[in-house]
């Protein structure tokens, strides 16, 4: 008998607050189309990157975890099985705004006169070349999504080792597919809203910015499934640590990538680029941009300097939320201001559109999370341990 026996599953139905959440979440979403709909299309391209960055999250640690025959995370491969079920819900979303919002992109509904730009940026931002490519990223994630967790599940009930060295072959392959794709689709949905800025440090950043928040999100789910569920007598302070040290370490990734791409723009100085950097530190955007840099990375880093932090649920679980708040502000500065006369507020709308996000993610989750054990007893890593 494994230290994995008697785990029982977690009931399919989230507590009944998010599922309020989720409603609020839609009616002002509703609403804000109706009344405000320049505002409400940019809050819902925001909400879609960002639960697509979750999701893609969840999938990047399942292949790292099999690619790399990790030990330590096997019981919290079904969390991160669980955050890729956002990520049909997400892709749904961006596609409506993709397809029934292009007047985002100055370049879908204002094209550069004949001669003003090179024939491969032509080339590149053509609307039905942008919406395939589009479909092209968004079908091979999900793809990968359903076929390692098919696999996954397919292991619960055998007892040889094929599904795993299946998924072992797709997590290599879609580690290659995630670096290019997320490259372009940074480029493609976020970078081309201001089609006459450009920055060639911007792919690394995006995945950074994309990958924090899901380890944030990863460590809240983990704190709750072991304060509430029977993976308690699983996940130790152990996992606590190692998650809050790759939380301490991404977190100074991302002001690594942040700080390359700001230097470089500014020892450059010229004014296709600095015009990007110069417009969010102006006004408005100069609060936002600091914030942006106290939540992702200031506060993080001196928090979780302290071995203590890491292994306290109690502060761990506060740090993943302000990193999950900072993403949210991240998504907001790269984004709003490519929008004219389009600014952030802080109303009910936005509110909602808040909570109904957060409550969309974790009534997934928890579903995705009551259709498998909580912890796959039949793995080969398992198998050998009897």
């Amino acid at each position: 008998m494994t230290a994995y026996e008697g785990i029982d599953r977690l009931p399919t139905r989230a507590p009944q607050a998010f599922w309020i959440l989720v409603l609020l979440g839609g009616l002002a979403l509703g609403a804000g189309l109706f009344l405000q709909p320049e505002h409400t299309w940019i809050d819902l391209f925001v909400v879609s990157n960002y639960l697509i960055g979750l999701g893609l999250s969840g999938l990047l640690l399942i292949a790292l975890h099999y690619v790399t025959g990790a030990r330590w995370s096997f019981p919290l491969r079904r969390v991160y099985e669980a955050m890729t079920a956002i990520l049909p819900l997400a892709a749904i979303g961006l596609g409506a705004v993709l397809l029934f919002r292009p007047s985002l992109y100055a370049w879908a509904v204002s094209p550069a006169p004949s001669g003003s730009e090179s024939p491969l940026r032509h080339l590149w931002l053509n609307r039905p070349f942008f919406l395939i490519r589009s479909v092209v990223y968004l079908g091979l994630w999900l793809a990968f999504a359903a076929a390692v967790v098919r696999n996954s599940r397919r292991q619960d009930k055998q007892n040889d080792a094929a599904p795993t060295v299946r998924n072992i072959r797709l997590s290599a392959l879609f580690l290659v597919v995630f670096g290019i794709t997320v490259w372009l689709a940074s480029y493609d949905w976020i970078m081309s809203l201001e089609p006459e800025w450009a920055s060639t440090v911007f792919g690394v950043y995006s995945f950074s910015s994309l990958f924090l928040s899901g380890l944030a999100a990863c460590i809240l789910l983990v704190i709750w499934l072991r304060r509430n569920s029977s993976l308690r007598s699983v996940l130790t302070q152990d996992h606590l640590h190692d998650l809050g040290t790759l939380l301490f370490a991404f977190s100074s990734f991302w002001m690594y990538a942040w700080f390359c791409q700001y230097m470089l723009i500014w020892y450059v100085n010229l004014p296709d680029e600095t015009i990007y950097l110069r417009q969010r530190q102006q006004g408005i955007w100069q609060g936002y941009l600091l914030l942006d840099l106290a939540l992702n990375w200031a506060v993080p880093f001196v928090v979780l300097l302290f071995r203590s932090a890491k292994r306290s649920p109690r502060i761990l679980g506060i740090v993943a939320l302000i990193v999950l708040a900072g993403r949210w502000v991240d998504l907001c500065v790269m984004a709003f201001p490519s929008q004219p006369n389009v600014a952030p507020t802080l109303g009910l709308i936005e509110a909602g559109v808040v909570f109904g996000t957060a409550g969309l993610f974790v009534v997934t989750v928890f579903r995705a999370l009551g259709k498998a054990a909580l912890v796959p007893l039949r793995e080969p890593l398992v198998l050998e341990q009897r």
